[in-house]
């Protein structure tokens, strides 16, 4: 937010006691999380590492240290991406949503991705509770106007269509999920909407004219992740994408001011508050 962003991204999973917290997998990843020790003597489901969130209490996934970053081997292509943060906890998106509300960054879109598999039904929180808590939270810390549901699962991005008709809704894609939804046919960008979403979310391999084409058939915005590079970002820009998702926003400030394209503002620091 100081740096001067549109959106912040986010992943959000649903607890075993039915909190919202901030995680990128569906499981406590080994990769970017450590055991410190149970929350209580005895605890049965310690090791947290491995488990699924959906059977974990926010009180014990507190207790993971999820600042770390232990790459699965030297060339993994995360690690030049994450910095670690020794001693974080696991965020509740209402700890964020308040963070976001004390910068006073009312001009900063939060687009928040519900992480849910259909085919692993067993990590999975059913989707139209889900949604709806999801979409409550936002409300009451008076983000809904400015928010964006996010799920490559497009049974929330239906049910976010019913609960919040105002908010944005992305229907993320990537090919390894295709299988996912039936009968897609060969205009996925037509699927997408009739799902209800209202923009197309895509891994920018699978970017191209024809998608493009269709998208704009179809009356919907292209979103396009995961871009770290200027070069790959001006040919999105190129073929008419409407934003960029990306590991590095000080790089894609630079590609905005080169093509002069409007740049957000800057956002705090906070300010310290009087005793």
């Amino acid at each position: 937010m100081e740096l001067g962003v549109h959106a912040l991204e986010l992943d959000v999973a649903l607890t075993a006691d039915r909190r919202l917290v901030l995680t990128h997998d569906l499981t406590v990843s080994a990769v970017t999380s450590a055991d410190r020790r149970p929350v209580h003597a005895g605890d049965p489901l310690f090791p947290y590492v491995g488990k699924p969130i959906n059977s974990l209490t926010l009180a014990q996934l507190r207790m993971l240290d999820v600042g770390v970053r232990l790459p699965r081997h030297p060339d993994d292509p995360f690690a030049l991406t994450q910095f670690p943060m020794p001693e974080t906890r696991m965020p509740t998106l209402g700890a964020v949503l308040g963070l976001v509300n004390a910068y006073e960054a009312e001009g900063v879109r939060l687009h928040v991705e519900l992480k849910s598999d259909p085919t692993r039904p067993e990590l999975t929180s059913d989707p139209e509770m889900f949604t709806e808590m999801v979409v409550e939270e936002l409300d009451r810390h008076g983000r809904l106007g400015n928010a964006a549901v996010l799920s490559f699962d497009w049974r929330i991005i239906a049910h976010a269509a019913r609960l919040a008709p105002g908010a944005r809704r992305f229907a993320l894609i990537e090919l390894d999920t295709l299988h996912w939804h039936d009968d897609l046919g060969d205009d996925v960008p037509a699927a997408a909407r009739e799902a209800g979403a209202t923009t197309l979310s895509p891994e920018h391999l699978m970017v191209d004219e024809a998608l493009m084409a269709q998208a704009a058939a179809a009356g919907l915005d292209v979103a396009v992740w995961t871009v770290n590079e200027a070069a790959l970002a001006g040919r999105m820009l190129d073929l008419g994408v409407a934003g960029i998702v990306t590991d590095y926003p000080d790089r894609m400030r630079e590609v905005w001011r080169e093509r002069g394209l409007e740049l957000p503002d800057p956002v705090g620091p906070l300010k310290p508050v009087g005793v």
